[in-house]
């Protein structure tokens, strides 16, 4: 046996499938053996290796283990004179695995290798090769100077940015998403350290290789595509604690008890910097512009009456100073709740839906108006003068922020594909126009280019040898290509060729519901699937949201009653809390992250039965998913009555 092949998944079926296409293609010829091994999932990756890769030596784990213990899972079953560590999110060309082995059969002293990866996009990835992450080295990557000074041997280390990526080189670390391995290399050195969870090991294996006598070397003689993003999102809070933890882990392991020490410092430092900016920079995302709204719609309030008090009431402070202080701010916020409901914070910004947000608040405001006791009427014109001035905040913060390019605030939707067109036969061009036809996704024009000559469909726009040409002439800025026609070398030559041009590219593998891609190196991959009313529109987030809220707060007022109808009483007060202040929501995947799917917080009911199969559980999901209804969420709550304390 020449070659294993260990990929190791979670709850990413969509890419996997892509990723065993390519792989059965690049193994052709060479004796190899493919082990999934997949840490509990619930998204159907289970069933569709069953179903569509028979040849595929499964291996189920029934908790997410992690990456070191599921890889040592299948290198212990392994036979193979190498092994080959594969992350699901990845696509290899035909020749990858064959000019790879030839590599290291020409060289006996290698112990492990990696490979030039590009990204959804076609740009290279600096993580391809790294140096060994010393006090130093992390000291010039923490803190900014590799960036700064990429060229440079001193800081430029830590991705070994100073070395030309086009050319073979001895390296100190392999990536975990592509790293090839000799098994003598292995047996001697050890299998990955169980210690780390996810990060820091393919460093810890990759140390412990040149430690052990053998070469790490960085092959540029074939590349392949990493999505990358997949597993965590690099900017969160919680990347930042799990990876520098691992560098910690790895530091004490390996560096004298001073450097240890040294390097420990650093990478808390590290961690409560990054911490802080993660939180200010979700903070401003999520509070600073609606707090900036509320300042500036409450002051509008205040103006508006001063000049309404001098104008027609002849003198100022005519109104109540207390009632004021009591009501302006309620004006404000329930004009600022029916924007956000009504799509008014939505991107790309619409001024109707402002409009119409700020118009059925007023109306909200004057029906509760006419309820209130005389006391309290203080003035009828103040609430139409003030949601006049509610509006033209609105709209001039926004053409303000428009005009800075902030990009929550564009008027017109920089992500919106307008001219895509499908790179395959006329059969998979048929069946993958149907597919995003079934989608929400809005094209303005859908070309087709055929990989031959003999197509006759009245969409057809080129050939395979006039990709460049037909993307130039026709504005074209998303290419899909159909995986069953194109080869995966086809598919990265032309990635390669195209970047900075402005082009999109996605791969459509065969008899598949999904077409994937990415679009940055820090973002998940991009996935198109058949989409009616999906969960996770703008207005289906904000419809849930409400009926949480509504829910809690009935729940909560009537807990001495509804307490007596729970299984868990305690746990249903504390559900009923979380989900009113948003950590949870009443119905949805569980507590389970479903990367297949629109995203849903995690869940106090689901939409299937106990004891279902994971196939019924899967197709429940995805119907749930794909067309959202509030309906279904409350007749699941009044279904599930005594499990809201589960």
């Amino acid at each position: 046996m020449d070659l294993s092949i260990i990929i190791v998944n979670y709850n990413v079926k969509h890419f996997l499938e892509q990723c065993l296409h390519s792989v059965f293609k690049a193994i052709n010829g060479i004796k190899a053996e493919v082990f999934v091994v997949d840490n509990n999932s619930v998204d159907g990756s289970v069933s569709l290796v069953n179903e569509k890769f028979k040849d595929v030596i499964l291996i189920q784990n029934t908790v997410n283990t992690g990456f070191s213990v599921a890889n040592n899972q299948a290198i212990k079953l392994a036979h193979g004179k190498y092994v080959l560590l594969l992350n699901p999110d990845t696509v290899v060309q035909e020749d990858t695995f064959v000019k790879c082995l030839e590599f290291m059969d020409a060289r006996f002293d290698a112990g492990g290798l990696g490979i030039k990866m590009l990204d959804g996009k076609g740009n290279f990835l600096p993580e391809s090769k790294r140096g060994l992450p010393t006090p130093a080295v992390a000291f010039y990557k923490i803190f900014g100077l590799a960036k700064l000074f990429p060229n440079s041997k001193k800081f430029g280390q830590y991705h070994l940015s100073f070395l030309d990526k086009n050319k073979n080189h001895q390296v100190d670390v392999l990536s975990g998403a592509y790293m090839l391995m000799r098994k003598e290399a292995l047996d001697k050195v050890g299998l990955l350290d169980e210690t780390f969870f996810m990060y820091g090991e393919d460093i810890d294996l990759s140390y412990r290789i040149t430690k052990g006598g053998y070469k790490n070397y960085y092959f540029a003689g074939s590349s392949i595509i990493h999505y990358k993003g997949e597993s965590t999102k690099k900017s969160s809070v919680n990347y930042v604690f799990v990876f520098y933890k691992a560098m910690a882990i790895f530091a004490k392991k390996h560096f004298s008890q001073s450097h240890a020490a040294t390097f420990n410092i650093l990478i808390h430092f590290a961690i409560y910097i990054r911490a802080f900016v993660a939180i200010l920079a979700r903070f401003v995302k999520q509070w600073f512009f609606p707090g900036v709204d509320f300042v500036l719609i409450l002051l509008g309030l205040y103006f508006c009456k001063t000049i309404y008090e001098v104008k027609f009431k002849l003198y100022p402070n005519f109104y109540s100073q207390e009632i004021l202080k009591l009501f302006f701010p309620l004006y404000t916020l329930i004009w600022m709740f029916f924007t956000y409901f009504f799509g008014g914070y939505d991107t790309p910004l619409k001024l109707k839906n402002i409009l119409k947000g700020i118009l059925y608040g007023m109306a909200f405001i004057l029906v509760v108006y006419s309820l209130l006791p005389n006391y309290y009427r203080f003035s009828r014109a103040l609430i139409l003068i003030g949601s006049f001035s509610t509006f033209i905040i609105y709209v001039t913060t926004r053409i303000i922020y428009n005009s800075l390019k902030l990009q929550s605030f564009r008027f017109f939707s920089s992500t919106t594909v307008n001219k895509i067109a499908i790179v395959g036969s006329d059969k998979e061009f048929m069946r993958v126009n149907n597919l995003i036809s079934q989608t929400q996704l809005k094209a303005n024009f859908i070309g087709f280019i055929s990989v031959d000559t003999t197509s006759k469909l009245k969409n057809h726009i080129g050939n395979f040898n006039q990709i460049a040409e037909v993307i130039s002439i026709h504005n074209i800025n998303e290419l899909i290509f159909c995986a069953q026609d194109v080869s995966s070398q086809q598919i990265i030559d032309n990635m390669a060729t195209m970047v900075g041009k402005g082009v999109d590219f996605k791969i459509a593998p065969p008899e598949s519901l999904s077409i994937i891609g990415s679009n940055s190196i820090d973002n998940a991959g991009e996935l198109y699937v058949i989409d009616v009313n999906n969960v996770g529109k703008p207005e289906n987030v904000r419809k849930k949201r409400l009926l949480d809220i509504v829910i809690s707060f009935l729940l909560i007022i009537l807990s001495p009653v509804a307490i007596w109808f729970q299984k868990n009483k305690l746990q249903f007060l504390k559900n009923s809390f979380s989900v009113f202040f948003g950590t949870f929501t009443w119905v949805g995947y569980g507590k389970q992250t479903r990367k297949d799917l629109p995203y849903v917080k995690p869940s106090v009911i689901v939409p299937t039965a106990e004891g279902e199969d994971a196939s019924a559980v899967n197709k429940a999901y995805f119907n749930y998913a794909k067309n959202y209804l509030i309906e279904s969420d409350l007749k699941l709550i009044f279904k599930n009555f005594s499990l809201l304390g589960s």
